[in-house]
């Protein structure tokens, strides 16, 4: 054993929201993290530099399945959607290795309680969550020629139909930006000053950017770079709060509707999603993304000091 390893710690890797091994979004679980401290957690995100990193812990209460804490390369957030996936999918398997199965989990996350229904069938293994907020406007402001300049795009390219530029936030804050069409979503990328004064502006670190897809409802990418996160080849809770903005562009009907997402292309990490939206005439009711996930890896990882 090389010297410093007895004081580890075991991971694994998974890519989520996808079922084809280093496609979709890759992400570290740390099991045993209670012996952590924040700190400590925060140096082995920076350390597997990946956009989340998920810590397991013991739940507090014993009737759930575990304590998660979830970091950014940079900071602690209150719940994402690709480690919420991963996470549930890896604790379900280890409890049935074999077989084809169903197993209802509750994760105690930051942002509260999230339910999280897994299932394998013969080698796809799939989970399904609940968002634990429902979404509300987010303050601050994004002007058109602003997003469109940090965007290097135009502002002609910015809204398609009934869909226009929103803010919204249910934990996480996003600036929902839908453009005109594919070609416009390839070429868009963050440039600065403009970037940074947008999200001065916004009062949020991450932009989500959306058009309608031809093999799926939309195609979308994702960009925080403040955070750590240059690009996210898929973003669970950005999708979840999707739900916002469809509502806002008047295409949710009262009922339970689900569309289908794809967030990556542009990196070479195409990923699925399925978001699932309960709607009735006093609003949003629930919000539920769907998705699988591949393991990769596993190892041990040494303690911080």
């Amino acid at each position: 054993m090389m010297p410093g390893l007895e004081m580890t710690l075991e991971f694994h890797t998974l890519d989520v929201f996808t079922q084809s091994p280093f496609t979709g979004n890759p992400l570290a679980v740390v099991l045993g993290a209670e012996v952590l401290s924040a700190a400590q957690m925060q140096t082995l995100a920076r350390e597997f530099n990946l956009s989340e990193t998920i810590f397991v812990q013991p739940p507090q209460n014993p009737a759930h399945t575990a304590r998660v804490r979830i970091f950014f390369p940079t900071a602690e957030i209150p719940f994402a959607g690709h480690p919420t996936i991963g996470c549930a999918i890896l604790l379900a398997s280890q409890r049935q290795p074999e077989g084809d199965f169903t197993a209802h989990l509750v994760l105690e996350e930051e942002a509260g309680l999230v339910p999280v229904r897994v299932t394998r069938q013969g080698s796809r293994l799939e989970a399904e969550f609940t968002a634990p907020q429902l979404p509300v406007a987010a303050p601050g402001t994004a002007p058109r020629a602003l997003i469109a300049a940090a965007l290097d795009l135009t502002p002609e390219e910015i809204g398609f139909a009934a869909h226009s530029p929103g803010l919204w936030q249910a934990g996480p804050a996003f600036l929902y930006v839908p453009l005109r069409d594919l070609e416009s979503l390839g070429r868009a990328r963050p440039i600065e000053p403009h970037w940074s004064a947008l999200m001065d502006s916004a009062g949020v670190d991450s932009a989500y950017l959306y058009t309608p897809g031809t093999e799926c409802d939309f195609r979308a990418r994702m960009f925080s770079p403040t955070a750590g996160i240059p690009e996210d080849p898929a973003t669970g809770s950005a999708t979840a709060i999707l739900a916002a903005q469809l509502r806002a562009a008047r295409v949710l009907r009262q009922g339970s509707q689900s569309f289908t997402l794809r967030q990556g292309v542009e990196m070479g990490r195409a990923s699925d999603l399925v978001l699932s939206v309960d709607y009735s005439a006093e609003g949003i009711t629930a919000m539920r993304i769907k998705g699988s996930a591949v393991p990769v890896s596993q190892g041990r990882i040494r303690i911080p000091a």
